[in-house]
């Protein structure tokens, strides 16, 4: 949403796996992170988990991450939460600590501040019954490693206020996550409740000697766990319905559900014999990997997961383009206007080539090139009034004549600086010339010349623009009127310069 924006100083209450990796979203996306745990090796742990996230980012998109937040340690609570507009509580799942806590939190923070628990399942309700203003108050359960997972449940208790949970939302969307608002308050809320059911069924497929952890995990990962990354359950469900969809499938498999194949409601034992064997098929699966090396290879089939969706636009790939879109924009200069760069150009856009820019060759795709100098075609029009609101007027520029010459090579992670000439224009038509270059040494990577004709789009004819477009359009061309006609302007394929004259023929 336009107004989601991220939170300018956040409190983290714990730094295990989950506060740590609150941590290293929060530090990646540029926010600082005052840190509060009284256990040895909590900054370490944070650390960690932040070099993890740069690793796993820096595979998973080529646009450049935002300036690092910085991280402080914070020796009390009432340190940690003074000055933060979001406090994020992720200490061990003990109610009486968590109800502490929040507690001294909600009593120190200013009064504005969003007061989040990261508990996986413990009732909003409850672990909020000691501070003084709950409605501020809400779960936001993400999921590990929460540097690279979307999902973040947001479930507030009775006292929450409707404006917190939108305030949060706008928040964590803004961290590149995807807010599931939680609508009844209920134990392990929606995800761990669905994570819970299956882990109760492989703990008694071990426990009944029909298959090892390792087969368990091969018959997820193989199989529905593909399916669940893309559709999750039901729409994965309506198509094995055929045409007919969830209906037909439903008459045809949901007698099913009445046999008597789940222990959903029953729990094996967990007594040594049963802990031994779960831990001594861990250790086979493991095969002498270190934790590190096992979350270096979580993190990358993530990456690669992730990278798959955010190609199809699908699923948790729509949020990791989003936060992609988020840094490329605070990376490239702000171009509302005429950017003053002292060689009378017009400098209105600027690109990062995309990974999925490249083609087979490893250089930036042929029509990509036309993608950006179309782009810096679209912030010219607003520049001389002709943007958006006067095309919903009616009027036009259209494109009827392009030529692009390729002068270098484009490859993924360059940054790229259009300028922009007007070589000419009259009432009907517009030439326009852009060079594009690699914004780090300068060096000429293609230019495109284009004609425009101004058109009623009613009447689908060409017409004079207005007065007030035709004076921004007389105002750029004496401010360039002294420039030296590009060498490329009017070649054709295979032939020199047309003419060394810089008087175009309109």
């Amino acid at each position: 949403m336009a107004d989601d924006r991220l939170p300018r100083r956040v409190a983290l209450l714990g730094s295990g796996v989950i506060g740590g990796g609150w941590a290293a979203r929060l530090l990646l996306s540029g926010v600082d992170v005052a840190l509060y745990d009284p256990a040895p090796g909590a900054s370490e742990i944070a650390e960690t988990q932040l070099r993890r996230a740069q690793r796993a980012w820096s595979r998973l998109t080529l646009a450049p991450s935002p300036r690092s937040g910085t991280l402080t340690l914070a020796g009390t609570v009432a340190e940690a939460v003074a000055g933060a507009e979001l406090v994020q509580e992720s200490a061990p799942e003990r109610e009486p600590l968590k109800i502490d806590l929040l507690a001294q939190a909600c009593a120190a923070a200013p009064a504005n501040a969003i007061i989040a628990s990261s508990t996986s399942g413990l009732l909003p309700t409850q672990i909020s019954a000691g501070m003084p203003h709950p409605e501020r108050f809400l779960v936001a359960h993400p999921f590990n490693p929460v540097y690279l997972l979307p999902l973040v449940e947001l479930c507030g208790g009775v006292h929450t206020s409707p404006e917190t949970i939108e305030r949060a939302a706008s928040l964590y969307r803004a961290l590149g996550m995807h807010p599931l608002i939680v609508r009844h308050e209920i134990d392990g809320f929606i995800a761990d409740r669905l994570l819970e059911a299956v882990w109760r069924e492989a703990l008694w497929l071990v426990h009944d000697g029909v298959a090892t952890a390792e087969e368990i995990d091969d018959a997820l990962r193989y199989g529905p766990g593909l399916r669940w990354s893309t559709m999750g359950t039901f729409l994965i469900y309506r198509l094995a319905g055929g045409e007919a969809g969830m209906r037909h499938f439903m008459a045809q498999f949901g007698p099913a559900l009445q046999l008597p194949w789940t222990k959903l409601t029953d729990v094996p034992e967990l007594d040594d014999e049963l802990l031994d064997r779960l831990v001594s098929e861990s250790d086979a699966q493991a095969a002498g990997r270190s934790i590190e090396e096992l979350a270096r290879v979580r993190d990358d089939c993530l990456v690669a997961v992730l990278s798959g969706l955010r190609g199809q636009s699908w699923g948790a790939g729509v949020d990791i383009a989003a936060t992609e879109r988020r840094w490329q924009r605070a990376a490239l200069t702000a171009t509302d206007g005429v950017a003053a760069a002292g060689d009378g150009l017009l400098h209105l856009h600027q690109a990062i080539v995309a990974p999925d820019w490249i083609d087979y060759n490893g250089h930036m795709t042929e029509y990509r090139y036309l993608q950006v100098l179309a782009d810096t075609t679209d912030r010219f029009l607003p520049l001389i009034g002709a943007g958006g609101d006067y095309a919903a007027s009616g009027s036009s520029f259209y494109t009827v004549e392009t030529h692009i010459r390729h002068l270098g090579e484009a490859h993924a992670g360059d940054r790229l600086s259009v300028s922009t000439r007007l070589l000419a224009h009259d009432p009907k038509r517009l030439h326009l010339f852009h060079e594009i270059r690699r914004a780090d040494d300068g060096s000429p990577v293609a230019t495109g010349e284009h004609m425009l004709l101004h058109v009623d789009m009613a009447a689908g004819r060409a017409v004079p623009a207005g007065a007030e477009v035709l004076a921004a359009l007389d105002r750029i061309a004496e401010s360039q009127r002294e420039l030296p006609w590009p060498d490329s302007a009017g070649r054709a394929i295979g032939a020199g310069q047309a003419s060394a004259a810089p008087t175009p023929n309109l």
